[in-house]
């Protein structure tokens, strides 16, 4: 009589289970490589792992966050000087592409159409203000 014994995640020890998560998240391999490798059975297992395990979040409002296509990464670290300065750079191009693209439409107004665009000052309303008296 041959039986096979079914295994469970009980049969996998946290050091096990440490390591493959480690291995996962530093991309060494996909969890399903890592499954085929040591013979994990579960489809998900290694899923339940990096949840439970794992340095990512997988909360509902990251995963939402991560499907919008913003870059995964835990908001309550402090971020290194260098990645500061990076993202502080990137912010910086965006705005300086967005400055030239309305520069060149305000050119595009005044030369094609006739229009002359004025930047109110802050503080300033297009309404007279009415004195009642």
């Amino acid at each position: 009589m041959n039986t096979t014994r079914r295994r469970s995640q009980r049969d996998y020890s946290l050091a096990f289970k440490l390591a493959v998560v480690d291995q996962v998240e530093k991309g060494e391999m996909t969890y399903k490589q890592a499954q085929e490798r040591y013979g994990i059975q579960g489809r998900s297992t290694v899923l339940t792992w990096l949840r439970k395990h794992g340095q990512q979040d997988w909360s509902p409002a990251a995963l939402l966050f991560v499907r919008k296509g913003a870059a995964m990464a835990k908001p309550d670290l402090p971020l290194t000087p260098e990645q500061r300065i990076k993202e502080l750079e990137q912010q910086l191009d965006e705005a300086n592409q967005k400055a030239q693209f309305f520069e060149s439409v305000v050119d595009v107004l005044q030369k094609d159409y006739g229009c002359r665009v004025v930047k109110k000052r802050s503080g300033k309303s297009s309404r007279k203000s009415r004195s009642r008296a």
